[in-house]
């Protein structure tokens, strides 16, 4: 124990500045946060939990094989990164295009059901929205690559990935906790559409931009 405080306290500056880069990333706009934030606004605070947890799920994925070195293999071989790219383009114009439906649509989108299928959905969704996306392999080899270059070994490894996770956990669900607020939600109402237009402009810029990089 005394071993592993004196391991951790040697590297903490380090690990602090790894933790501010990986703050701000997982923080900044990008299309899991955007899709966290349309979820909890247009659904409510459970389906919005619920894709967090989702994205979340990818989040600890790649995290997992960036540490035993899986993403950057991946990242070695032509073909996978590049059918990652067009999987991951794939399912952002599908989530563009579901945007822009709610955006020409009339009624508003209706509230989701509180069934566990429902849920399990939203979750789903946002699993595969950062399971596709390459970036996310590409930020958590740079993470690794962060925590190795001031020494420490796996113990700082793994510590630096939970404490990353911890921080990615807390970002996503606050998002959703935010967004599905009352004051949030009314707001979605009266500016639905224009809200669904920025989120078909965003996934499906972010899809293009992944299959124009193929």
């Amino acid at each position: 124990m005394t071993d592993l405080f004196t391991l951790f306290s040697e590297h903490w500056p380090a690990m602090m500045a790894v933790f501010a880069v990986f703050t701000i990333a997982v923080a900044s706009p990008g299309p899991a946060t955007l899709g966290i934030m349309g979820t909890a606004m247009a659904r409510g605070r459970a389906a919005g939990m619920a894709f967090a947890a989702g994205v979340q799920l990818g989040s600890f994925t790649w995290a997992m094989a960036a540490a035993i070195g899986l993403s950057a293999w991946l990242n070695t071989i032509a073909w996978g990164l590049t059918a990652m790219k067009i999987a991951g383009g794939a399912y952002l114009i599908w989530l563009a295009a579901n945007a822009l439906r709610s955006d020409l649509s009339a009624r508003p989108v209706p509230a989701a059901a509180s069934s566990a299928r429902s849920l399990a959905g939203h979750f789903w969704r946002g699993a595969l929205l950062h399971l596709t996306n390459p970036k996310a392999v590409l930020a958590w080899i740079a993470i690794v690559a962060l925590t190795q270059t001031s020494g420490g070994g796996t113990p700082v490894l793994y510590a630096m990935l939970t404490i990353c996770l911890v921080i990615g956990a807390i970002v996503f669900q606050g998002y959703a906790l935010v967004f599905a607020s009352p004051a949030m939600r009314a707001a979605y109402r009266r500016a639905r559409r224009i809200i669904e237009s920025i989120l078909a402009g965003v996934f499906g810029y972010a899809g293009w931009r992944l299959w124009s990089s193929a």
